[in-house]
């Protein structure tokens, strides 16, 4: 491991963390430093990238720049979710982004070190080049179908949880207008 992959996982440790203390300490904690301290990590990681391809073959080159589209975008998103807090549609494309992300470095992974024996790509040919760029295209729109398909389950699952439950409030039936709470909760009791 090298310097630039240990200021990454440094970084996104140092995100995980603010995530937890602005989840046990909401109440001190600033809103929105866990999406500040996340859109840093995210931008280091691009910044480092950005300079992790210096004296490479063409096709290395590429295949690195193309992440930081993915890596500055979430990074740009993160950072007006910080303004825009709860905003699905940003939300939504950071997820897109990130996935992207993921998938992409496996991509890479298979282009530079080709799995069972296969050959080399020829690193300067520049049909690899156009091929790849293509490629990550096709990674956005696997992982933009990912996300809509997780947003439709969801929404469908939480529409049909919602319509069964639109007769109780907190575990309780939904009262008549003769009714009042007190007497809903103690209709199970002797002191009614």
């Amino acid at each position: 491991m090298n310097w630039q992959h240990s200021t990454m996982y440094l970084f996104f440790g140092v995100s995980g963390l603010m995530d937890m203390i602005t989840y046990l300490y909401f109440h001190i904690v600033p809103l929105g430093l866990d999406r500040v301290v996340l859109a840093m990590a995210v931008f280091i990681e691009g910044f480092l990238f950005y300079f992790h391809v210096h004296n490479r073959p063409p096709l290395d080159q590429h295949i690195h720049s193309l992440l930081l589209f993915g890596l500055f975008g979430a990074a740009v998103s993160i950072s007006l979710e910080v303004i825009l807090r709860d905003n699905i549609v940003l939300e939504l494309f950071r997820t897109s982004l990130l996935i992207l992300q993921g998938t992409w470095f496996w991509q890479i992974g298979f282009v530079l070190f080709p799995p069972f024996g296969r050959p080399e790509w020829d690193q300067k040919d520049m049909d690899n080049i156009m091929f790849i760029t293509m490629c990550f295209c096709w990674h956005y729109l696997v992982a933009l179908c990912i996300v809509a398909i997780n947003y439709s389950l969801v929404y469908c699952f939480l529409t049909r949880v919602k319509r069964r439950a639109e007769g109780e409030i907190i575990g309780i039936q939904k009262l008549k207008s003769d009714h009042t709470y007190q007497s809903a909760l103690l209709s199970g009791s002797d002191e009614e």
